[in-house]
């Protein structure tokens, strides 16, 4: 029984997994506001070494349309607009010698629709991840041995039961994030 327990809780444990690396990949999924999210992912070459934006300096959000960004190493400065410029994030920054500040432009309906169809499609890969954690689960349920046909399929029942949650969560998410990047 405790063999049962383990994969059910590890079923749980990788499917919660992906649901909290789709809330991850929304974040930076922009939804026409300025968020620090956005450039979270953002590496710096700063002495030589390739360190998180949030390692070298503090990101903040002033108001809904603006990312201030002000290294804690005044040289660190150039490096962190070219890694900016080089992220592909779509901002051009402007350097006042102190800081850096990204002005987020609002979005135009084509770029809200393709932000959507990106939301979408992570939604998809999120749910053949949890798809995958259910036939880990079974495929382990299946090579134990000595356990009676009936406990099989409750265990294969429940799996199945937190397959259809964490989907349903999903489809959840994917809605609310589609409604906050078409608002406008």
């Amino acid at each position: 029984m405790e063999e049962l327990d383990l994969i059910l809780e590890s079923v749980k444990h990788d499917m919660d997994g992906a649901v909290k690396h789709l809330d991850h990949a929304f974040q930076r999924i922009r939804a026409g506001r300025a968020s620090t999210a956005m450039v979270q992912d953002v590496m710096v070459e700063y002495y030589g070494a390739m360190t998180p934006i949030n390692q070298v300096a503090n990101v903040s959000v002033p108001d809904a349309m603006t990312i201030s960004i002000q290294p804690w190493d005044r040289t660190a400065i150039n490096a962190i607009e070219k890694a900016i410029i080089n992220s592909n994030l779509g901002f051009a920054p402007s350097n006042n010698g102190e800081n850096i500040i990204l002005n987020v432009p609002p979005l135009t309906e084509e770029r809200r629709k393709e932000l959507a169809k990106q939301a979408k499609v992570e939604a998809e890969n999120t749910k053949v991840t949890i798809r995958n954690a259910r036939q880990d689960g079974l495929k382990e349920l299946k090579k134990l041995e000595g356990i009676s046909e009936d406990v099989v399929k409750g265990v294969e029942e429940e799996i199945q039961t937190y397959t259809d949650k964490y989907v349903k969560l999903c489809d959840e998410h994917l809605k609310t994030k589609e409604a906050e990047i078409m608002k406008v």
